[in-house]
């Protein structure tokens, strides 16, 4: 399936600009080029928690809100934004009520009704379906359209921040008509509808071929008489980083190349051609390091890096987390790899400052000598080879992330420190489509975590990060019952945390929520087996020539793609 070309001929047969001379008006700058070093793999996000498929699918299929760069919400298929002052935001807080907009239609032309918003709700939550944002949708009792465009979500108790369920790019709304038949374990085998679902958005599906290029053309239904004003998009996958900033800054043979971490000195070394631009905006994006809590070795068949397995042989132990974390130099990790794009971090909530924990500052110092006491104390002792040992088992650890310049100098200046302390590393690195994959049978992805260390990036989407704490709870491990889905990727699990996640959804006010929000913060980096090394800026390579491609810390960074247009 990995290699398979989907012809979405319906919609090709339907978008014509010779038929549509309003289309031809507005579709008038060609196509622009995209350039993704992580492929895409499909454009259903409830498939697939990578952003590169997040990404490429906001362009098609769209949420009732979303968020601009400043980080205010906006609204998208909703008609506004209910609050309780406007009384779309029940008082007792139980509620909220989202009216969509009158006469928005699907791209096939079909209408956009309430009954589309409630059925994405139960396709998400059907029993077996292993949907990548479930979180979306913690302490959601029911969503059920009231009328034709108005739908309420009730949620099980009150809460404060109502805003998880539709709201951004991790829960776009999909067509009921489309997905009817997809729910529970059907859903990974629609694969007409997966990748090219019917949407909303400024474009459509024209053409999809898995890990390697999507192509689409200008939604000729789109609610933007004026937009968008290229006529196509042509996202191009594969590659790294390096090759893809290059196409942009150098060779001019793209617009624009998402996520180009590369080493500073390159970086500037392109943009002395002059044909481009870097745009970067820090955000949540951190960088880190994931100990798997569980064992995984592979005689342990499909119980490996699961619970069933049983723990980690040396990493349960943590004096060694400890120590592993404390030998890392975050500021030569910056310095080599990031430049003025990264900033040392002990935190896996960086922002809003509001929200920035000051407790866990422990990590920021590297000591190495702090860290060979530690494992001295705890008994792992240096065997002839200066490799520590106990009990017959030695440390000596596995350590995979994806293939990118930076992250395999990250690995190596790693395993250099961790030499120091009397630790062996064996580092992998595997290519991005498939590390951020959704192929439930792939072994090499980052979900399944086949390895004793990882090492990615992510962050939340939304000013408030309850959604994303609510992830690493103990029920989202991912595991072969929810199809390696879950997004609790660092398998850490403490029932103190889970039930102070579930003090925060209730909780109101800023200075509670802040407080609530430092302290699982504090819980997720002091367990051990989460090493924050780096907040980062997401960059972008944009062509001289593109305008009007806003860099968005809070969406996709192909957010505003209905507003690009070519520079005359």
């Amino acid at each position: 399936m990995t290699h398979m070309k989907f012809l979405l001929t319906a919609t090709v047969a339907a978008f014509s600009l010779a038929s549509s001379p309003s289309l031809a008006q507005r579709a008038a700058d060609g196509d622009v080029k995209i350039l993704f070093w992580q492929a895409v793999s499909s454009m259903n996000p409830y498939l697939s928690g990578g952003s590169k498929e997040v990404y490429a699918a906001s362009i098609v299929i769209e949420p009732l809100a979303g968020f601009d760069e400043s980080g205010n919400m906006f609204p998208r298929l909703a008609a506004d934004i209910p609050t309780v002052e406007n009384g779309g935001v029940a008082a007792d807080r139980l509620s909220i009520t989202w009216k969509v907009k009158d006469g928005l239609k699907w791209s096939d032309g079909s209408d956009v009704t309430a009954e589309d918003v409630a059925f994405t709700w139960r396709y998400c939550t059907a029993p077996g379906g292993g949907c990548a944002q479930k979180a979306k949708f913690d302490g959601v009792a029911k969503v059920e359209a009231t009328d034709r465009l108005t739908v309420k979500i009730t949620f099980e108790k009150p809460v404060s921040f109502p805003y998880g369920p539709f709201v951004g790019a991790l829960s776009p709304i999909i067509q009921k008509a489309q997905f009817s038949d997809c729910l529970g374990e059907k859903a990974p085998q629609c694969t007409a509808a997966n990748f090219g679902p019917i949407g909303t958005g400024p474009f459509v599906v024209k053409d999809f071929k898995a890990n390697d290029v999507v192509t689409f053309a200008a939604n000729p239904n789109y609610r933007d008489p004026a937009k968008p004003a290229f006529a196509s998009v042509t996202l191009k996958g594969g590659g790294d980083a390096a090759a893809a900033a290059r196409a942009v800054l150098e060779t001019g043979e793209y617009d624009f190349a998402w996520n180009t971490v590369i080493e500073p000195e390159v970086m500037d070394a392109m943009l002395k051609a002059g044909k481009g631009r870097i745009a970067s905006a820090f955000s949540t994006t951190v960088e880190r390091i994931h100990l798997n809590p569980f064992a995984v070795d592979s005689a342990l068949g499909a119980t490996r890096s699961t619970k069933d397995a049983g723990p980690h042989p040396a990493l349960s132990d943590p004096a060694v987390r400890r120590a592993l974390s404390i030998a890392i130099d975050r500021d030569i990790l910056v310095e080599a790899g990031y430049g003025a794009g990264g900033k040392a971090t002990c935190n896996v909530i960086p922002t809003p400052e509001a929200f920035a924990s000051t407790g866990v500052d422990w990590c920021l110092k590297q000591d190495i000598e702090a860290a060979n006491k530690l494992l001295d104390d705890a008994g792992w002792k240096k065997g002839p080879d200066g490799i520590r040992a106990k009990n017959g088992v030695k440390l000596s650890f596995l350590y995979q992330t994806s293939t990118n310049s930076v992250r395999q100098g990250t690995q190596q200046l790693v395993k250099e420190w961790w030499k120091e302390i009397g630790v062996e590393t064996e580092l992998r690195n595997i290519p991005a489509s498939v590390y951020f994959g959704s192929d439930p049978a792939s072994p090499d992805t980052y979900k399944k975590f086949y390895a004793d260390v990882e090492m990615y990036a992510s962050g939340y989407e939304t000013t408030d990060p309850a959604k994303f704490l609510a992830d690493f709870r103990c029920d989202k491990i991912p595991s072969p019952a929810d199809g390696w889905q879950g997004g609790n990727v660092a398998r850490f699990c403490d029932p103190a945390y889970d039930a102070l996640v579930t003090e925060l959804s209730g909780a109101s006010g800023r200075e509670r929520r802040g407080a609530i929000i430092k302290q699982l913060n504090d819980m997720l980096v002091n367990g051990g087996y989460i090493i924050p090394v780096v907040v980062r800026g997401e960059p972008s390579a944009i062509a001289n020539s593109l305008m009007d491609a806003k860099i968005n810390p809070w969406d996709t960074q192909l957010w505003n793609i209905e507003s690009w247009k070519r520079g005359k």
